[in-house]
């Protein structure tokens, strides 16, 4: 839907890391666009705002930014660089709810912003739903256009068409302008994101604290670098994202770490979900000019084997506390 509103169609480009989920690869094929990926930072994880700049050609449309495991991306260069290009930025902060950029919110700062309500989130709706968030009235009428189906009459204001009934009911009413899609969030599922908004603060802050816990235990091991969070930045620590480079130091494998931490009683941690490009609904499909294979972005390729994302969203910051001493322990034993 912010594709959609931002102007994306067939043909067009649209500029989005290496390091996401493939839907956010799903979103611009589905609309006939072609997803280009640019690599990232080592350090942080986030898209590098040279390799958009390499990435740039006539036909980008778009750039997505993602904030991955709670961090901001470098927002002000990328804005400057879309702005002289003339080109929209959407800033997929799913995982960045309450996370701050030089003292603004996350979320607050791309021409539109979209934010997930699954349930491993910051904050839920009970199941699946999300929410777009923009200060342009007429890219805010266009996303909800797309996620209602298309109705010709939706603006960005509460409510459906704001037409008297006996319009609508007409049977020389023409409801849709648009070919849109059904993303409207039920009543219920509503409810309960309420409820979790009012609650909000106290969500996050419970993972920030889980994240510090895990920033402290990894302090000053050479081989378990935690994700960098610029000066400046806030980060809302979706997950404790660390880079695991044990394998070349002490020879144990990914995989053998995680076993290890688990039977001691630890929780399985996520390694960072794979690259799209190189995912087999994807991988040696031909996208405009550019062929999915290994290769493309190889910063973000290497990461992706060796990063570590240990949980945050625990109920309890003794058991989290737990969790965090046991990794700690394994870490010393190296």
């Amino acid at each position: 839907a912010a594709l959609f509103a931002a102007g994306v169609g067939q043909g067009d480009e649209v500029i989005m890391p290496a390091l996401t989920v493939i839907m956010d690869a799903y979103a611009a094929i589905h609309l006939g666009a072609i997803p280009v990926f640019a690599d990232v930072h080592e350090d942080t994880h986030v898209i590098s705002v040279d390799d958009i700049a390499r990435k740039i050609t006539p036909r980008t449309k778009a750039i997505v930014t993602v904030s991955w495991e709670g961090l901001s991306c470098d927002m002000d260069p990328i804005m400057a660089l879309a702005r002289s290009r003339g080109i929209k930025v959407i800033d997929d902060s799913a995982r960045t709810v309450l996370g701050r950029y030089k003292g603004r919110l996350a979320g607050t700062i791309a021409d539109l912003s979209v934010f997930s309500f699954e349930a491993k989130k910051h904050m839920t709706c009970g199941g699946e739903g999300g929410m777009i968030v923009s200060n342009d009235a007429e890219l805010a009428r266009l996303a909800r256009k797309f996620a209602g189906i298309g109705y010709r009459h939706l603006t960005a204001d509460a409510g459906r068409t704001h037409l008297a009934i006996d319009v609508v009911q007409d049977p020389a009413y023409r409801r849709f302008d648009v070919i849109g899609l059904n993303y409207r969030l039920n009543d219920v599922s509503a409810a309960v994101g309420i409820g979790q908004l009012e609650r909000i603060d106290e969500l996050v802050r419970q993972r920030q604290a889980v994240g510090r816990m895990f920033e402290d235990a990894t302090s000053g091991c050479g081989w378990l670098i935690p994700q960098r969070a610029p000066e400046g930045y806030e980060h809302a620590y979706y997950t404790f994202s660390a880079e695991y480079r044990g394998e070349s130091v002490h020879g144990t494998s990914w995989k053998a770490f995680y076993n290890q931490y688990k039977a001691m009683g630890g929780d399985g941690f996520y390694g960072a979900v794979a690259i799209p490009y190189l995912e087999p609904a994807l991988l040696g499909k031909t996208y405009g000019a550019t062929a999915f294979a290994p290769g493309l972005c190889p910063v973000a390729e290497g990461l992706q084997q060796r990063v570590m994302c240990f949980k945050t969203n625990y109920r309890d910051l003794e058991v989290a506390k737990r969790k965090v001493d046991l990794l700690a322990e394994l870490i010393r034993k190296f």
